[in-house]
């Protein structure tokens, strides 16, 4: 029986994909704060932002499989705000998750993927390739985690390793309500941070569903070669096109009017 461990598997895509790939066959293992065994899918409770939590997680699973054939970095969260009122400690804990905490998943769960010669999947955003505004740390560390996904590649080609990174646009999901949104300095800026996190949040309400985006992971987990980076939904496949064939200045200005529709003069 092939095994998948998953981060941030309690609710949203990480509980859909926890679901889809029981359904398919595979021994589950959902890694988070605050979880509960649920129809074969098995909770261990970890903070990834918390090595030694982390660390601990790997060592009971370890000890109940040798073996990890998908491995989901799928645990995250959301700031929003103007960068210039972003409180440093905030910034710090949107990478603490975002980032570390996929790399301290990555590096204990090493053992038992390379047994296994499988697969490790980074949840990335369409935002790692344009960034938002007035959600600049969470657009800087999604594009983090393609860099170190594209340097894992490399690395573990030799032992029989595949890596990549799935790049959702606007899901339906809990991560919504979750954001730690901030509105500091919003009048200064002519109430454009309020505006645009309201224009984004429509988009994900309005988003795919968690079960189609498993049924997508779940589709590329089973392929016998992935690429680096996939892109999830068709309006975030043209966006990141375009970013390949337009010079990155028209599609950084066309990202603005989408997000900030109507001008808005700052210093009036």
């Amino acid at each position: 029986m092939k095994t998948l461990v998953i981060t941030g598997g309690s609710n949203g895509i990480g509980r859909a994909a926890a679901k889809k790939f029981r359904s398919e066959g595979y021994r589950v293992f959902e890694l988070s704060r605050r979880g509960k065994d649920e129809n074969g899918i098995v909770h261990v409770t970890a903070d990834v932002s918390d090595e030694q939590s982390v660390k601990n997680a790997f060592e009971q699973i370890s000890r109940q499989t040798d073996r990890i054939d998908v491995l989901i970095c799928n645990a995250g969260f959301g700031i929003s705000g103007a960068a210039e009122f972003t409180e440093l400690d905030n910034a710090k804990k949107q990478f603490d998750v975002n980032f570390f905490g996929a790399f301290l998943t990555v590096k204990y769960a090493l053992p038992l993927v390379k047994k296994a010669k499988g697969k490790i999947i980074f949840s990335s955003s369409a935002a790692a390739v344009f960034s938002i505004p007035f959600q600049g740390f969470y657009s800087a560390s999604k594009a983090a985690v393609n860099s170190l996904s594209n340097a894992l590649r490399n690395e573990l080609k030799a032992f029989g390793v595949s890596v990549c990174a799935l790049q959702f646009g606007d899901a339906a999901t809990g991560f919504t309500a979750a954001r730690e949104g901030s509105f500091a300095g919003n009048e200064q800026y002519g109430g454009a941070v309020k505006k645009s996190v309201a224009v984004m949040e429509k988009d994900e309400q309005n988003g795919m569903s968690p079960e189609r985006i498993a049924k997508i992971t779940f589709k590329i987990a089973s392929k016998k070669r992935i690429r680096n980076i996939y892109t999830v939904g068709a309006k975030y496949k043209l966006f990141c096109l375009a970013e390949r064939l337009l010079p990155s200045s028209l599609v950084n200005f066309a990202v603005g009017k989408l997000y900030i529709p109507k001008q808005i003069s700052f210093l009036e």
